[in-house]
């Protein structure tokens, strides 16, 4: 079964890497990881770090696109719908988000739809 999320969060920090910091990769591996294992950040400072704000991104995107793409029988969400409710979901959070939080979520927006499309009906 293809994980969405996990390869939506893989994709953006592929893209953001150059222009966020070659350590972002890692820090999406490391949050998948921990959600995988359903563990809480040890500290506040890795909630809103790139990595997990990609990982939450992703996971809100595609609860988003499936959640509408369900619901209704018109055209499928447009990524840049996604991305804005994504950031007035994650705003909405006590996190402190990073400065790069509006680019994040539309790398992932895009992937997410990107994803969906690469697989089967």
């Amino acid at each position: 079964m293809t994980d969405f999320v996990a390869d939506a969060a893989r994709s953006a920090a592929a893209t953001l890497a150059p222009d966020l910091g070659q350590h972002l990769p890692v820090e999406v591996e490391a949050a998948l990881a921990a959600r995988a294992g359903d563990q809480r950040p040890d500290s506040y400072r890795e909630v809103a770090s790139l990595g997990g704000v990609t990982v939450s991104a992703a996971a809100l995107a595609w609860t988003i696109y499936n959640d509408q793409r369900n619901s209704t029988q018109g055209p499928r969400p447009e990524a840049d719908s996604i991305a804005y409710q994504v950031r007035t979901a994650l705003r909405d959070g006590e996190a402190v988000l990073p400065p790069a939080t509006d680019r994040i979520t539309e790398v992932v927006a895009a992937e997410i739809i990107r994803q969906s499309n690469l697989a089967p009906e």
